[in-house]
């Protein structure tokens, strides 16, 4: 594994732009990709040290965990080289993840329990979802050769943590810190900086309440459970939870230094709030009439605190929803 090398200490930054900006990528962008980095490379060593499921899934959790803090940011180095759908291949629809699993435990290749050579399969194999397949689904064994492939996926992880870490600390937080000035061209203004983080939110916000919700809500004449996020794990309503915490930190971040966001962090409590007090962790009530109002309620909150912030933060930072790479196209 290849150390990791900053080129400056994070005070040495160039930061002309304004506080908001500053505040999103010194205060939560780049500890949580930190964050991130730390709870792979522990995930690794874990399973290097001991393979077995025991060991590994609370490290998996805790990896996760730390995932959810930077998930919702799609730009800059985590989406070089397909990253962010190598770390989170979801949803997958046809569960292509899980086959293609199944095909690499009947063949039992050793070519892919080198974390370098994991790194050149399928996205479906790879990542947290790829190790939930092999922690908690029916692929879930400690026969030698599952437990190789969850070392080398461990370490595939920890690489693009690593990664795109360095990625943020050796170029990319000046291209929203700096915009505009020499060699710094990806955002040529301060507005098209915080228009970018900006963007990252809502649309974070939207993936809570159209995916991880929207996905097992189905519709009430067919729900759908089974298509919850890490199911087999039992960890729907915690991702959930946890990004919505994410969330309202970094729109705090943005308004730092611009204004208060009364409404928003209101609505943001409100929605957490909600989440956290579902107790269905999986979201199997969304079968029954009134755990599936539980979710449903959960969801209008989601989309009360995106419009709480288009009226509120949007404004005081003079920007609107831009493209983003989640939309597609």
């Amino acid at each position: 594994m290849r150390n990791l090398l900053f080129s400056l200490p994070l005070m040495a930054i160039s930061v002309p732009a304004l506080a908001d900006t500053r505040a999103a990528v010194t205060q939560d962008i780049l500890p949580g990709y930190t964050a991130l980095t730390n709870a792979t490379i522990a995930l690794q060593k874990g399973a290097e040290a001991d393979c077995s499921i025991a060991t590994m899934q609370p490290l998996w959790n805790d990896a996760v965990d730390a995932w959810l803090g930077v998930a919702f940011l799609r730009l800059g180095p985590v989406e070089e080289q397909g990253r962010a759908l190598a770390f989170a291949f979801w949803p997958d629809a046809k569960a292509t993840g899980r086959r293609q699993l199944s095909g690499l435990i009947e063949q039992q290749n050793p070519q892919f329990t080198d974390p370098a050579e994991l790194a050149k399969a399928s996205i479906g194999v790879r990542g947290f979802f790829g190790l939930e397949h092999l922690l908690y689904g029916e692929l879930a064994t400690d026969d030698d050769y599952t437990c190789k492939l969850r070392v080398a996926m461990a370490g595939d992880l920890a690489q693009m943590a690593i990664d795109v870490e360095v990625g943020w600390q050796n170029g990319f937080a000046d291209e929203l810190l700096s915009p505009g000035t020499e060699g710094h061209t990806l955002y040529l203004t301060e507005s098209e900086a915080r228009q970018a983080l900006y963007t990252q939110l809502v649309t974070g916000l939207e993936f809570n309440k159209d995916t991880r919700l929207g996905r097992p809500l189905g519709t009430f004449e067919r729900p759908r459970p089974e298509r919850a996020e890490m199911l087999d794990a039992g960890r729907s309503a915690r991702n959930v939870t946890l990004s919505l915490v994410a969330l309202r930190g970094f729109a705090d971040r943005l308004a730092q230094g611009m204004g208060e966001i009364p409404k928003t962090d209101a609505a943001f409590d409100r929605a957490i709030e909600l989440a956290h007090d579902l107790d269905d962790p999986v979201f199997a009530g969304v079968a029954d009439p009134m755990g599936r109002l539980k979710v449903e309620i959960v969801q209008q909150q989601i989309g009360l605190t995106v419009e709480a912030m288009q009226a509120e933060l949007g404004p005081l930072l003079g920007v609107s929803v831009g493209f983003n790479a989640a939309d597609g196209d």
